[in-house]
């Protein structure tokens, strides 16, 4: 018999019933006759308190409220990707059909289409001894990606019966087995898991491959390792949602998890018609056949904003535990925090900073720590990559949203109003920006890049440095007074600024760099200044090396090198040799 209880009192999405319920914390309930969806988040032995994911007006004390046995959980099977859901896992497409363009109250559909039939091919035999994870099934999910089922962590038998392959629905009995107290077990390709709870795996392995992306400011200046933490903080109009949209697209990551969470709603059409449209360049079939997107934008219920983060997560670790490298956009985290406040100014909790709660800090900890490089209980290795995105307000880094996210990522890829304004993208300042990955990758770039490539590295942060410190001397008494070693610094400076750190989404050969070329790129700009050092060290004022069109024709080099074309470095090395020639020869 489940429990049940009556409303005492309502506060927004916060409702209270008196007296002893029997509910169990973090439980799903149904409140009132419309049966809207609710989590337990507070008991004591007088009053429970409950948290409703969609609009509570017109709810009235004395209403029911009827437990369900279960913690707030996903549906996790085949059917995920290629999908738009909201914060609590019910597909949008389908409430569409229902209830029209805007989500009505108490709407009740299933999470996944239960009545497709999918071709599934199992991976097991009669008399075989499973345990937790280990794969039952695949089944060809999208064009791009194949679902692998898994025993459910914690369930371990022998396999007594198995369907033979063919096309099931995600709820037909395709294995049986008998468990060790001699129970028999049956298991389809459906499983459930509380959102709240991280996924079981063996371990976790220290950061040593890159998340590559495609943008030289990430990739070279400051790279994401795969199974990593990065945040991008930025004030409104510089870019957090299209540096998110450009690493979705054209990261190394097997599957995009978007989560928008309190975003706008016209930001979601516009990734859902982008990536629909978007051809996959690994696979050449459509984005969206290894995407779900999560969208809890601004006018939806404030508490399923935050529960959508955690139902991203629990759909990555799914996914992870198959063997698959998943990245996670969660724009914006600041959002999400918001909604957290809210929430605890209603349950009249003590403020922290700027009204924030006290557990803010543990709640971004918790959820950055689920990210991670792991070897899954089935002996794959997979990943959950997160890059979250924060929205200070007034573009003030010191706000407590982006203090606490510092703490918990080792990536910070600060956006820079100005830079955003002089249409510099990705905004990406490389003065306020770090990443810890970098030691860690060390060894990978070695291998698979140069041994030379994150001493260039270096070298280029570096120039940019000393160019940030010549700057405040040329703002006060002009470029004029610089000796031309220093004005040399400055020059290199804005080639390695426009010529590397910009980059054009919307060029063919611009928007997806691969890291051979960002190599070759860094050492044509570093040739260019180590000649154009000696020429000025041999007494060849810059006015004169300004006359030729080299430095200009090094800045264009991202456009007029196509990415399967980089033999014609060489030629550029040949025009730097010519270029130092000249001016050797004009001013001998």
């Amino acid at each position: 018999m489940l429990n049940t209880g009556k409303i005492y009192g309502i506060n927004g999405p916060v409702i209270y019933l008196k007296g002893n319920t029997g509910f169990r914390m973090s439980e799903m309930v149904h409140v009132g006759e419309e049966k809207l969806v609710g989590e337990v988040i507070s008991l004591d032995k007088d009053l429970t308190t409950i948290q409703v994911y969609e609009e509570t007006s017109g709810l009235r004390p004395g209403e029911e409220v009827v437990a369900t046995g279960n913690a707030v959980s996903v549906t996790l099977a085949p059917g995920i990707l290629n999908n738009i859901f909201d914060g609590i896992e019910r597909p949008l497409e389908k409430i569409s059909e229902t209830g029209g363009a805007f989500i009505t109250r108490g709407v009740s559909v299933d999470s996944l289409d239960r009545t497709k039939k999918w071709k599934a091919h199992m991976t097991v035999a009669v008399g075989d001894e499973l345990r937790g994870g280990e794969i039952i099934a695949e089944v060809p999910e999208t064009h791009a990606i194949m679902h692998k089922c898994m025993v459910p962590p914690h369930v371990q038998g022998t396999v007594t019966a198995v369907a033979p392959d063919g096309e099931y629905t995600i709820d037909d009995t395709i294995v049986t087995l008998e468990l060790a107290d001699g129970t028999e077990k049956k298991l389809s390709m459906t499983q459930r898991w509380p959102i709240r709870v991280p996924r079981p795996t063996n371990h976790r392995f220290p950061a040593s491959v890159p998340l590559v992306t495609g943008q030289r400011i990430i990739d070279t200046m400051f790279p994401i390792a795969k199974g990593g933490t990065a945040a991008i903080p930025g004030g409104f109009g510089t870019g957090k949602t299209m540096t998110q949209h450009q690493i979705a697209k054209w990261s190394d990551a097997d599957i995009i998890i978007y989560i928008g969470c309190g975003e706008r709603g016209n930001e979601m059409t516009q990734v859902l018609e982008e990536f629909s449209e978007l051809i996959d360049p690994k696979t050449g079939n459509p984005l969206m056949d290894r995407t779900t997107l999560i969208a809890n934008t601004s006018n939806m219920p404030v508490a399923a904003r935050e529960a959508s983060i955690y139902t991203g997560l629990t759909l990555a670790e799914y996914y992870r535990d198959m063997g698959y490298d998943v990245a996670i956009m969660a724009d914006s985290t600041s959002r999400w925090a918001e909604a957290l406040r809210e929430l605890s100014g209603r349950l009249e909790e003590m403020p922290a900073e700027e009204g924030f709660p006290a557990y803010l800090a543990s709640k971004l900890s918790a959820f950055y720590e689920r990210a991670g490089m792991m070897h899954n209980l089935n002996g794959t290795d997979g990943s959950v990559s997160i890059i979250g995105a924060v929205s200070p307000q007034g573009g003030d880094f010191s706000e407590p949203v982006t203090q606490n996210t510092k703490r918990f990522v080792r990536c910070f890829w600060g956006l820079d109003k100005s830079l955003a304004y002089a249409r510099h993208f990705p905004a990406i300042h490389w003065l306020t920006s770090y990443s810890e990955y970098l030691t860690d990758l060390g060894v990978w770039y070695q291998d698979n890049v140069s041994p030379k490539f994150v001493d260039y590295r270096n070298r280029l942060m570096a120039l940019l440095n000393q160019e940030s410190s010549l700057m405040e001397i040329v703002k006060l008494i002009g470029s004029d007074v610089l000796p031309d070693d220093q004005k040399l610094i400055i020059e290199i400076a804005r080639v390695i600024r426009l010529g590397f750190l910009q980059q054009n989404a919307f060029h063919k050969d611009d928007t997806c760099v691969s890291m051979q070329k960002q190599f070759l790129m860094m050492d044509t700009i570093l040739y260019l200044y180590k000649q154009s050092r000696a020429l000025v060290t041999m007494g060849h004022p810059m006015s004169v090396l300004k006359r030729e069109d080299i430095f200009e024709r090094v800045i264009a080099i991202k456009y007029d090198v196509p990415n399967d074309r980089l033999e014609l470095f060489k030629q550029y090395k040949r025009d730097i040799d010519t270029f130092y020639q000249t001016v050797l020869e004009k001013n001998a």
